[in-house]
């Protein structure tokens, strides 16, 4: 399978190999696993918290380590969201995200095919949610998540696709070297 995928962060470059598995972990998992202890902390004493005003990055933890508990009990052939890397299956996609990245000031190098040899997932990002200090609330909306079924929401869709395994760098098809320091 070819996919496209805008780079950030860190720039990519042809013939390099990505692999994500069970042990190979994306950013997203250091980040959700830093937030362990008060994730652990607001699920023992909610009461302490106010689920409005959550820290960002605690808010994406709670959400993600519920989405992982979920898709490992019930979706297994599903890429972990923290053991992945979010693509596009066509290049006018990855092109507007790329745009969007550059114009929120996200450093945004280029656009590269992908080759892929593993598991994909495409779900709806408009069902991604702000982590709730419930545990049982949040089970549910990663349950929605995974689920997949049409969004009943006046949001429309917003395709994201989930990609693990082995992955190539197969061309760069657009630079854009925006927000670059």
């Amino acid at each position: 399978m070819y996919v496209f995928h805008v780079v950030t962060d860190k720039p990519m470059y042809i013939g390099q190999q990505i692999v994500f598995d069970e042990t190979h972990h994306s950013g997203v998992f250091n980040r959700v696993y830093d937030k362990l202890n008060i994730v652990n902390d607001i699920y023992n004493n909610p009461d302490k918290y106010d689920e409005e005003n959550l820290e960002h990055h605690t808010s994406v933890a709670l959400r993600e380590l519920a989405l992982e508990e979920v898709r490992q009990k019930k979706y297994p052939q599903y890429p972990s969201r923290m053991s992945c890397l979010y693509v596009s299956k066509t290049f006018e996609e990855a092109d507007n995200w790329g745009k969007f990245f550059a114009e929120i000031g996200r450093p945004t190098y280029n656009i590269v095919k992908l080759k892929i040899e593993g598991n994909c997932f495409i779900g709806d990002a408009a069902k991604c949610f702000d982590g709730r200090t419930d545990k049982k609330e949040n089970l549910r909306l990663a349950e929605l998540y995974w689920k997949n079924e049409p969004n009943t929401s006046d949001e429309p869709p917003v395709s994201e696709m989930l990609i693990d395994g082995n992955i190539t760098v197969v061309e760069i098809v657009k630079e854009i070297n925006a927000n670059i320091h």
